[in-house]
């Protein structure tokens, strides 16, 4: 979708691959239709309502993992002039041929078919119920999303339609890849203009020439490459006039930035004529200065014995023959040039104006022009939720309620950060401490113990059950295609018992947690550093301990005594000396009767016997 002939892929080279928290306290734009389809191409029907579900995981990921405000666009009426496309797309995957699509009557829009709608109205009253604010566009939900970011008012859009830029898109997040170190594949225009040259009117200039939503043909025998070398030769201002021109077969006059000045003579005409060279050497010059016993100005040599034979492939560096090349060059690039005017003159009707109009306008929603949109994120009616996931999803309010924890803990410590919070998370948890500091995704999180309080609660019906109750999974939530990423799926947040209490723990960003209780953060660090300290206090103690033990007198009678063992022990295995060492071993016992029957031993018996005798 968007511009044709891969446009992403010229574009790939200059994404930039962003951080974990490159998303924190910022708003973005997301196309809802296009999530939609995504959805169901992702899992098709291995999960009851995938849109209802993926867009459900998505929305607390962008909110609580990724610390994003995400707003939701929609489409509005689609434009008269996308109907042929639209329809051709269907009839595509359909597997019917192209000539028989049918045409549909000038200036009436195709309405979109009834069971995408109602996949698009169960998304909007699930992202109202998560307190999420949607928006709808006059056409295009790109259109407006590009809208949104370019008058500043958020920060990125989340679309793979590459339209986005040539509405005006400054910043588009295109891929998620959530279970990595730098998950969104990001693409600024600042770095197309920077690596391409190309500003908005050069894209729609490309758009105009390869095809795009509007018009899939484009001009028949131009592709991408050669509609980027093409635009590149004029300036953005100029670009789009020049093709009104040439499509009116009235200017086939190369541009200015073709013509080289390098290639011009004092009179402003292109050199054609060439100096004479010598065929042995090529270098320049007349017969006579080639001809001499002495080699030309060009070969020099040590015996100069005359020039030297020029090699394969080699070209004169003379100005002259610089200028010739150059001179050729310029006539392949004026006559490239010229073709493709042709094409594009040959095409009926180019370029369109209805086309052109639709990119730039800056009137793609249902606000104000001085006003501007007014986003408002509320707090997600659980209740509510609770019971249109149970309809639509068949899954059990307890699980529901777990996976909303994640998204209620980041609201509830925001609001506590500006002192308009609720004593207790979901009514029945209180902050309790912070527990470690953990690392994900390259990044630190705190885990924070939520402790639950006993509170007087309503009695529990046999259709609801405690947030901490084990839950029953679905067969359809439990079925996910391997190729969904982890932005489609939750964090669970992990029950922990300590006393006879419960707790669940939750990674919370360091920033927010310390925005809502500095106190309770200070004390962290606090305790950590009294931690560290005794853990190097007993380090160095056992190092110290250790360097005692190695140099204490015990140690050293002990291994005197070890030594002083082998030859006693070997004593007895000598039958010559054995009554001599036993009345020596009586009369002086200690270091000094050893010594003589070492002696003793070792006079009389080899060393490797004595091995031997002392291991049997």
């Amino acid at each position: 979708m968007g511009v044709g002939g891969n446009f992403w892929d010229l574009l790939k080279p200059y994404a930039r691959n962003e951080g974990f928290d490159f998303l924190r306290n910022k708003r973005v734009a997301v196309d809802l239709s296009l999530w939609i389809v995504q959805h169901e191409n992702a899992i098709k029907t291995h999960v009851r309502k995938p849109h209802l579900r993926l867009l459900f995981f998505r929305t607390i990921n962008l909110f609580s993992k990724f610390g994003a405000f995400p707003v939701f666009v929609v489409d509005g009426t689609p434009s008269p002039l996308k109907s042929k496309a639209r329809i051709a797309r269907f009839f595509r995957s359909s597997g019917i041929e192209s000539t028989s699509l049918p045409v549909p009557e000038e200036g009436v829009s195709a309405e979109r078919n009834s069971s995408f709608s109602r996949r698009v109205q169960e998304c909007v009253e699930l992202a109202e119920l998560l307190g999420i604010p949607v928006l709808k566009a006059k056409g295009e939900a790109e259109a407006l999303c590009a809208q949104l970011n370019s008058e500043g008012h958020i920060d990125a859009c989340i679309t793979s339609d590459s339209d986005a830029f040539l509405f005006g898109a400054n910043c588009i997040i295109k891929c998620f890849s959530p279970n990595s170190k730098e998950p969104f594949e990001c693409y600024s225009m600042s770095d197309i203009e920077a690596g391409l040259g190309l500003k908005r009117k050069h894209l729609i200039a490309i758009s105009l020439l390869v095809g795009n939503d509007y018009d899939l043909n484009g001009v028949q025998g131009i592709g991408l490459d050669s509609a980027l070398r093409f635009v590149q030769a004029f300036s953005e201002d100029d670009v789009l006039n020049r093709l009104h021109e040439i499509g009116k077969g009235n200017a086939f006059q190369v541009p200015i930035d073709i013509k080289s000045e390098d290639n011009m003579d004092m009179d402003g005409n292109s050199p054609n004529t060439k100096q004479t060279h010598c065929s042995f050497c090529g270098h320049p010059g007349n017969k006579r200065d080639h001809m001499m016993k002495f080699s030309c100005e060009f070969c020099v040599t040590n015996d100069n014995k005359g020039c030297l034979q020029k090699p394969e492939g080699f070209k004169c560096d003379c100005l002259s023959c610089g200028m010739n090349r150059k001179h050729k060059e310029q006539k392949k690039n004026e006559n490239w040039h010229t073709k493709i005017c042709h094409k594009i003159a040959k095409e009926p009707n180019f370029p369109k104006d209805q086309i052109i109009d639709m990119y730039l306008c800056n009137d793609n929603g249902y606000f104000s022009a001085n006003g501007g949109p007014h986003f408002l994120w509320k707090r997600p009616n659980i209740e509510l939720l609770v019971e249109f996931l149970n309809f639509h999803q068949n899954w059990d309010p307890s699980y529901v309620r777990r996976i909303m924890f994640p998204m209620m803990s980041t609201i509830f410590l925001r609001e506590t950060a500006t002192s308009t919070a609720d004593s207790l998370l979901f009514g029945q948890f209180e902050f309790d401490s912070l527990q470690r500091v953990k690392t994900r995704y390259g990044y630190q999180f705190y885990v924070v113990k939520w402790k639950r309080v006993m509170v007087n609660i309503a009695p529990k019906t046999s259709s609801t059950k405690s947030v901490m109750q084990p839950d029953v999974m679905q067969p359809d939530v439990r079925e996910l295609d391997e190729t969904v990423d982890l932005l489609n799926d939750c964090d669970f947040p992990e029950i922990y018992e300590e006393d006879g209490c419960s707790f669940l723990l939750t990674d919370e960003n360091m920033d927010l947690v310390a925005a809502a209780f500095p106190e309770e953060v200070q004390r962290f660090w606090q305790e950590q550093e009294v931690k560290d300290g005794n853990r190097q206090k007993n380090s160095i103690s056992i190092s110290q301990e250790n360097e005692r033990s190695s140099v204490s007198p015990n140690s050293r009678g002990v291994q005197l005594n070890i030594t002083e063992f082998f030859p006693t022990t070997k004593s007895k295995h000598n039958p010559i000396h054995e009554e001599e060492s036993s009345s020596k071993n009586v009369d002086s016992p200690g270091s000094g009767g050893s010594k003589v029957k070492r002696k003793a031993s070792s006079s009389n018996i080899s060393k490797s016997v004595r091995r031997r005798l002392l291991f049997d």
